[in-house]
């Protein structure tokens, strides 16, 4: 059966996945950034409550994925701490200048994670030569790779992601970007193994009191009264498709 892996960005959204049918979570923070480290709170308070398999994000920042040695020394020691807690895997991805995964990073990052399985992100559809880049990432011996096919959602790169996923001992190609229930039977059907989504609505903050012409972020015109939260019904119906494809 194939697997689905839900992006979450709190504990409560996590605790929904798992209650959903999710079968592996990745912990994120930052929803607007495109997914950031989670704090040290909220991975603990994952740890306690998930029983699924959860895998926290490494990434220090937003934007593009070549980093300083600073925000690199960073990730190095939010593995750590991820390895100490107890989280069975992790994901992350490191680039050079160059749009090349960055070998002599990864290979850090792989000796950091000892047997914590390492999923390589969407740092990947940054790619320069995606072919090159699997095989590099299949030498690391990276678990799994998260990627759209190089393009902006997961539907309309659904020919590169067959493709990658036909090169002999590759890592597990997983398929996300604008996955979600309308759609997954175009993946299934292609016999896509993972599949990943975030499932998310944004919800209106319960604040009665509210300071509209004030924002707290640099963009201007940002909403500070939503949050973003998993819909369980959506995670559900997922499951359900997955498991009606299974059966026939």
């Amino acid at each position: 059966m194939a697997l689905l892996e839900i992006c979450c960005y709190s504990m409560e959204c996590a605790r929904t996945a798992q209650q959903s049918g999710a079968d592996r979570i990745e912990l994120c923070s930052a929803p607007k950034e495109g997914g950031l480290t989670p704090s040290l709170g909220v991975l603990r308070s994952v740890r306690q409550h998930v029983s699924i398999p959860v895998n926290p994000i490494i990434r220090p920042r937003g934007g593009d994925f070549c980093y300083t040695d600073g925000e690199f020394a960073a990730m190095l020691d939010d593995i750590e701490m991820v390895k100490e807690l107890g989280f069975s895997g992790l994901v992350t991805g490191v680039l050079d200048a160059d749009g090349h995964v960055d070998m002599r990073r990864m290979e850090k990052i792989m000796a950091a994670a000892g047997a914590l399985n390492v999923t390589f992100h969407r740092a990947f559809d940054m790619c320069a030569n995606p072919l090159t880049a699997l095989k590099n990432l299949a030498d690391l011996g990276v678990a799994r790779i998260l990627t759209s096919g190089q393009k902006s959602d997961a539907v309309q790169g659904l020919t590169k992601i067959m493709e990658l996923i036909a090169q002999a001992g590759a890592p597990i190609i997983m398929a996300g970007a604008g996955v979600r229930a309308a759609n997954l039977p175009l993946f299934l059907n292609a016999g896509v193994q993972e599949v990943h989504s975030s499932a998310g609505v944004w919800l209106a903050s319960p604040m009665r009191y509210r300071n509209a012409g004030l924002s707290m972020s640099s963009d201007a015109q940002a909403d500070e009264y939503s949050r973003y939260a998993v819909d369980g019904a959506a995670v559900a119906e997922m499951k359900a498709i997955i498991a009606c494809h299974q059966a026939n």
